[in-house]
């Protein structure tokens, strides 16, 4: 059977550590891995619009040596005739050699797993998981703080539909001494599954706010997140709360001067423009770190070593 990744547990703390030193030794040495993946292909399905997480597979499918193939929204392919997704991931595990799939309906790359005849990554799915997200999170904390595990990490914003903290919660868990701080209107929560399971169980501490200003100075990294229109129900529900935090220099001011600020992007407003000067600002950085880790994940599922 293929090895997938569906969720961030699917990886063991030492893979994890391994895909992040590989990672870095891609950054450094980018000409010894560039005939990697030669004459392997990536397919990209993308059932939900994306822009990072689909280009940065893509691109660094390319930058191993390999190519691609797929659709970047589910309209230009044939389950728009009513094809089901398992009959379409049987199909695409004929042409290609590995699958990046994303999908609005939570749980679809697992279901998916079970059609295909080559290893599936979970590229998101609906507000349940982003596992290479994760990945690049783990990849920026470690380049950004030279460790994963004693520092205070707050998380603001969406919290409840926000797949990205839900990885990124579960990941963390695993390493010590890490304090939560959770930042969000109180209809946007973490969800009580993932405190119980991630923290709760583990006997992991963590505090619960609804006031970003009075635990920034706290903070050594701050992980942003939008109000995801997409998941609401109810457009009223979304303008109420759309603008909860919005992080500007003038809150900043009182935050540690070694202070990383995340976010896994896109963004709408709740980080101003004048933010990305500092120094502290670390997305795009972020960015960049997404098509490394993705390419020492695709060598690592096809089983290459270089």
């Amino acid at each position: 059977m293929p090895r997938n990744l569906i969720d961030i547990t699917d990886l063991s703390v030492e893979e994890i550590d391994q895909l992040i030193a590989t990672a870095e030794d891609i950054i450094a040495n980018p000409a010894k891995y560039q005939d990697a993946c030669a004459h392997k292909q990536l397919a990209t399905l993308f059932f939900e619009p994306s822009t990072r997480t689909r280009l940065s597979f893509e691109s660094a499918m390319l930058a191993l040596g390999g190519s691609t193939l797929g659709f970047s929204e589910a309209s230009s392919s044939s389950t728009a005739k009513g094809e089901t997704v398992g009959d379409t991931i049987h199909t695409v595990s004929c042409y290609a050699d590995i699958i990046a799939m994303r999908h609005p309906k939570e749980g679809a790359p697992f279901a998916a797993s079970q059609y295909s005849e080559v290893p599936i990554i979970n590229a998101g799915d609906g507000g349940h998981n982003h596992p290479t997200q994760t990945l690049t999170d783990l990849l920026t904390i470690h380049r950004e703080k030279g460790r994963l595990g004693g520092f205070t990490i707050g998380f603001c914003g969406d919290l409840k539909f926000g797949r990205t903290v839900h990885s990124l919660v579960n990941a963390l868990s695993r390493y010590e001494n890490i304090n939560y701080v959770l930042i969000s209107p109180t209809e946007l929560k973490l969800p009580r599954y993932v405190k119980e399971e991630a923290l709760k169980k583990k006997g992991i501490p963590y505090t619960q706010t609804t006031d970003l200003e009075s635990v920034i100075p706290q903070l050594d990294i701050l992980y942003m997140t939008r109000v995801q229109k997409e998941r609401f129900f109810n457009e009223e529900d979304y303008l109420r709360l759309k603008d909860s935090y919005i992080l500007t220099p003038e809150k900043l001011e009182h935050a540690k001067a070694d202070l990383s600020i995340l976010h896994p992007l896109p963004r709408v407003n709740e980080i101003t423009v004048a933010v990305d000067k500092d120094p502290r600002a670390a997305y795009w950085r972020q960015v960049k770190n997404g098509k490394y880790i993705r390419m020492a994940l695709i060598m690592k599922l096809l089983g290459i070593q270089v």
